[in-house]
């Protein structure tokens, strides 16, 4: 989950990013907006004492540092493991969950006597996925791979996503290439399982407004979403995320760039039908119905033709 670093990637400091020095990291000098070549996002980072460094976050590793553990204090829902054990006694086993994280609902599949194998693009999750599991005494397959560039050597009867993580797939190109990818894992008879959800722009009075949570120990755990774009042709929302620990021994912090980039049950279809799969169903998630124009989030049931 290390990327190199991107020698393109020094440009002037953005002035409205600086923070406060009893703020910044040891041996930061200031917040700055990176603008990476083609092959990179644009992210946050900081830029060292001497303004010769730059440490940039690829989209893929999002979830890394403070922001594994932000995400498992602060989020709000858990992941049911029924529906999902109901799409892999339809379909069968084994069975692979893609973008795993912390191995929800994964864990709970596995302990229930499913053959489940997870993956993601997280190495941080990984290792706290593969820590839970020997935690609750599960002999797990848990491999650290992009969705894009799969290369497993097992074969799937059932491949899901636990919600819409497949929209963290930044553009149509890396969403092409990870249904080829599922695809290719695919068993001849298996189908796979992809949750959509279109996203909305975040509501302007939830912009700098902070999320925090602590423990007995004394450490506060916070995010802040910070600014949006909401690109509606690209079909791509990019918040600027602020991440923070603070601790008796200082404040470390993060920003990270969250991209959605979503799809409209059409746009979807068209991807699959390039991606040589075969969409068998899709169905608004509230109504259960084949998705309208007031749709919100929908699910596909996906096979090799």
């Amino acid at each position: 989950a290390r990327v190199p670093e991107c020698p393109s990637a020094r440009v002037p400091e953005c002035p409205s990013a600086r923070v406060p020095a009893s703020r910044r990291p040891k041996g930061a000098r200031h917040w700055s907006v990176l603008l990476h070549p083609p092959c990179c996002a644009p992210t946050l980072a900081w830029i060292g004492e001497r303004g010769d460094r730059v440490r940039f976050v690829d989209p893929a590793d999002f979830y890394s540092g403070i922001v594994v553990d932000a995400y498992a204090k602060l989020k709000s829902f858990r992941f049911d493991p029924r529906p999902y054990a109901e799409f892999i006694a339809e379909h069968g086993q084994p069975a692979l969950e893609l973008g795993c994280g912390d191995g929800e609902p994964m864990l709970d599949l596995c302990a229930a006597g499913q053959q489940v194998d997870g993956v993601d693009s997280s190495l941080d999750m990984v290792e706290r996925c593969r820590k839970e599991a020997k935690r609750r005494g599960l002999d797990v397959e848990v491999h650290h791979q992009r969705v894009e560039d799969l290369m497993l050597v097992r074969r799937y009867a059932s491949i899901y996503f636990a919600g819409p993580t497949f929209n963290l797939l930044a553009d149509d190109d890396t969403a092409l290439r990870g249904l080829r990818s599922i695809g290719a894992h695919l068993t001849a008879a298996g189908a796979a399982l992809i949750p959509l959800w279109i996203a909305s722009p975040t509501p302007s009075a939830e912009l700098g407004v902070t999320r925090s949570t602590g423990d007995i120990a004394g450490t506060e755990l916070s995010y802040t979403p910070v600014t949006e774009t909401y690109d509606r042709q690209r079909r791509i929302r990019t918040t600027s995320c602020r991440y923070e620990r603070v601790t008796s021994a200082g404040t470390e912090g993060t920003d990270r760039q969250w991209v959605i980039h979503w799809h409209t049950p059409s746009a979807f279809r068209r991807l699959c039908e390039r991606a040589g799969l075969e969409v068998e169903r899709l169905s608004d998630d509230d109504t259960g119905m084949p998705p309208s124009k007031a749709t919100v989030s929908f699910t596909a049931i996906l096979r090799r033709r």
